[in-house]
């Protein structure tokens, strides 16, 4: 009697044990099953936002929209403006005024010089006494003003985390000069989008941050909805491996760019997800970035307005994807909010700030040209 008792026992425990199981797998399915039809119902898609700041840009788009002219009065007037307004910008924000000044120095491009003021100004507009300055031109009797700060007018840039990007960052600069060299994109547009993307993950609250990102100095690799250091989704990539090939396409770049992305396996599937998240090697990450701007570039100059000169109106793009980039006079900065120590900031707004803030400028400096400056 003892003994069936025992297998009773036994038995009920099995029952159970293989209840479990099959209860695990099956919540197991529901979860994979779920995300599959988020992603392919878009259900995952963050549709954006508007940048409260958008009619801003639009003025400075509007100021700053001729960079060339043949009067050298008014270059030199332009020229001294711009050296009054970085001066008066060191008595507030010298860190700012030094990375402006060196990018202008570098680079010797005015225009993207007068923007990269612009984007400081954005935040300087309630300061009455450093727009009483700015608007009076008499640099010798200026007084020192008393609000000085430390560090950058951009407050994001602050964080210690942002120290760390830059370190990781700067590991990657033969891969992303490649890539440049491959596509004629801006490094530092490249850069740009790299920006948004990665900010929002060089959290020190985020476990990941805590155990390798921070201690290694190196970049988020994505590898769930988005993939890689710039977060590309599937659905983009395959997009973007079309467009090279589709020649009827308003986003086909040429006959020269059509190879760049041939895959060199038959399960394509396969490749493209260890190209795009791989930990050791980020140059896809890049190069799908690159062309995912140019295409977008290349859309809208073919529908008659450009935004080459735009990288705000660029990234935003590239963060919302093709399906929302539909070419109009009056372009919107925003895509996807991301909180940065408890501040909220566009995809857009941080990739312009960081354009024309000056950082990293020694690695990726302004080109003549956002694109196809090889040929320049």
């Amino acid at each position: 009697m003892k003994l069936d008792s025992n297998r009773g026992v036994f038995s009920n425990c099995f029952r159970y044990f293989g209840y479990g199981f099959i209860v695990v797998f099956a919540l197991i399915g529901l979860f994979l099953t779920t995300a599959f039809f988020a992603v392919k119902l878009h259900v995952t898609d963050d549709p954006g936002a508007v940048d409260y700041n958008d009619r801003y840009f639009q003025e400075l788009k509007d100021k700053y929209g001729q960079s060339d002219t043949n009067d050298s009065s008014i270059v030199n007037n332009k020229e001294a403006t711009f050296f009054h307004n970085v001066l008066v910008l060191n008595k507030y924000y010298p860190e700012n005024s030094l990375f402006i000044l060196n990018a202008y120095l570098k680079s010797h491009n005015l225009p993207e010089a007068e923007r990269m003021v612009g984007a400081v100004n954005l935040y300087m507009q309630d300061n009455k006494g450093y727009n009483a300055e700015i608007k009076e031109f008499d640099v010798k009797n200026s007084k020192v003003g008393s609000q000085r700060n430390s560090g950058s007018v951009f407050e994001w840039m602050n964080i210690a985390e942002w120290e760390d990007f830059k370190l990781a960052v700067a590991k990657d600069k033969p891969l992303i000069d490649s890539v440049s060299n491959l596509t004629d994109v801006e490094p530092r547009l490249i850069v740009a989008v790299l920006v948004g993307e990665q900010i929002r993950l060089f959290n020190s609250d985020r476990e990941a941050y805590k155990k390798w990102i921070g201690p290694l100095k190196i970049l988020s690799v994505e590898s769930t909805f988005s993939l890689g250091v710039t977060g590309i989704k599937i659905q983009t990539a395959q997009m973007i491996e079309r467009n090279l090939k589709d020649r009827e396409s308003v986003f086909y770049l040429g006959e020269k760019y059509e190879h760049l992305l041939e895959f060199q396996t038959n399960n394509m599937e396969d490749e493209r997800f260890k190209r795009l998240t791989s930990y050791k090697n980020h140059f896809y990450s890049y190069l799908y970035a690159a062309l995912n701007i140019k295409q977008i570039k290349m859309q809208w100059e073919r529908a008659g307005f450009p935004i080459a000169d735009r990288p705000e109106i660029l990234a935003t793009l590239y963060n919302i994807g093709f399906e929302v980039s539909l070419p109009k006079a009056n372009p919107i900065v925003g895509g996807s909010t991301m909180m940065i120590h408890r501040k909220p900031y566009s995809f857009g707004t941080i990739a312009y700030e960081y354009y024309y803030s000056g950082e990293l400028f020694d690695l990726f400096p302004f080109k003549r040209s956002k694109f196809d400056w090889n040929h320049v």
